[in-house]
């Protein structure tokens, strides 16, 4: 595993430890979490575009409706 530092303005990092704790997460985990779906959301965006350039536009599609899909079970209760 990898540590990484990052700079932050001071509100941002308070509200991002509110979060972690209104989802009774570590600070760490939250940001692996966050990460981890900007990775999805990019990965998802890059398939599109693939598949759209080779004229696949149902299977680009279908990668969309995988990451909405995704996000919709992930996504807490408000």
């Amino acid at each position: 595993m990898t540590s990484l530092t990052i700079n932050l303005p001071n509100e941002k990092y308070v509200r991002l430890e509110q979060i972690a704790k209104h989802r009774n997460l570590t600070l760490n985990f939250l940001m692996e979490e966050i990460s981890t779906r900007v990775l999805v959301e990019f990965d998802a965006h890059t398939r599109f575009l693939s598949r759209a350039a080779q004229g696949k536009v149902k299977e680009g599609l279908s990668a969309l409706d995988k990451l909405d899909a995704h996000f919709s079970r992930q996504s807490p209760a408000s």
